[in-house]
């Protein structure tokens, strides 16, 4: 019972509470630009996707430490979402900066990342591991594709896409030194087709 009021807390912390970040926010250092109207609009869709992709990620990894066998691809989990509450952090002051919101849908989300990630946990560790590496490598390339999106002047967005891109790296990284198997590659059009819906959706929404 301790267990799931604990994971139940960290769901709704996730989705409402605001987020707090140990390390010093990738933008800190940088003034912000004279950006226009449209460039502050097209800016915030963009960290809109980028924070939704967070908060699916925080879900992704509670589901897959929840059924994880073995202790270390635990560890590896749950470091992992430490960091992508970090991520959180900067994106979320970064739409309260570009005056926008976060995404609308987020409870929907959350509840089918988890179930996903509990899904893959139970599927097995190798399995496990190779969804996060596979989820990684494809968040790597949504962040990458951002910054060539954002507005050219707008420093400080694609000074947080710069670290949250070198933390996702780092993060299929460990996935793959853990052991994971790799996908096939039905599941990772299934992925790449279920993450063009949310993008396109928290982009607007």
């Amino acid at each position: 019972m301790d267990k799931l009021i604990t994971e139940f807390d960290r769901a709704l912390r996730t989705v409402f509470a605001p987020a707090a970040s140990v390390r010093p926010h990738p933008d800190a250092h940088l003034h912000e630009a004279g950006l226009s109207v449209e460039e502050k609009r097209h800016a915030a869709g963009l960290m809109r996707v980028n924070h939704c992709g967070e908060v699916c990620a925080q879900a992704l990894y509670q589901g897959q430490a929840l059924t994880a066998r073995n202790p270390a691809t635990r560890e590896a989990l749950r470091q992992a979402a430490q960091e992508e509450t970090e991520h959180l952090a900067w994106t979320e002051r970064r739409l309260d900066e570009l005056g926008s919101h976060k995404s609308l849908l987020n409870p929907f989300w959350y509840a089918s990342s988890l179930a996903m990630g509990v899904t893959a946990g139970l599927i097995g560790d190798r399995w496990n591991l190779g969804f996060l590496a596979e989820t990684e490598r494809q968040v790597s390339e949504h962040l990458d594709s951002h910054l060539t999106l954002l507005p050219v002047d707008d420093a400080r967005s694609r000074a947080v896409v710069m670290q949250m891109f070198a933390d996702e790296t780092a993060h299929a990284e460990a996935a793959v030194e853990l052991g994971a198997a790799e996908l096939p590659a039905p599941a990772k059009a299934a992925m790449r087709a279920m993450s063009r819906v949310m993008t396109t959706l928290s982009y607007r929404l």
